[in-house]
């Protein structure tokens, strides 16, 4: 295995930093994106979801899904420094230790493919779903 140099540790922690950035920052502008303010009979706003069949499951589950993800890539933020800072120590023991660390990254990137695969498949079922109840309604007579 090549050892990675000091300028390679810090472009992947850098692109993994802003990985996480972007990932935060699009949650957060697709949670707002699909929401709108309501007021309630009693003149209160309130939050009501948008899209998706307007299914605040769905948005929960994906939700949960991206907070899953940063999680692990959180993870992965301290390992990357981690063997960083073991490989700029060039102690023998570190540089083992490594190669451990470098194997649960990948690992950890698998899991993030994976997270993205099922919120993908999820997100689709649901709005094919909901299409599917549209055409049926519609179907039905009763639109």
């Amino acid at each position: 295995m090549t050892p990675l140099d000091s300028s390679s540790s810090a472009e992947a922690e850098s692109t993994t930093i802003t990985t996480m950035d972007n990932l935060s920052n699009t949650t957060t502008a697709n949670t707002n994106k699909h929401r709108r303010n309501n007021k309630n009979s009693k003149g209160n706003t309130e939050d009501q979801d948008q899209g998706a069949g307007g299914d605040p499951q769905v948005w929960r589950s994906l939700n949960t899904s991206f907070k899953q993800v940063q999680s692990v890539l959180d993870r992965n933020r301290v390992l990357i420094q981690q063997v960083n800072e073991n490989h700029q120590s060039k102690i023998p023991d570190n540089m083992v230790k490594n190669v451990a660390l470098i194997q649960e990254i990948n690992g950890n990137i698998s899991k993030v493919v994976s997270l993205y695969s099922d919120m993908s498949t999820d997100f689709s079922s649901a709005v094919h779903q909901r299409s599917k109840n549209a055409d049926d309604y519609r179907d039905s007579g009763e639109a």
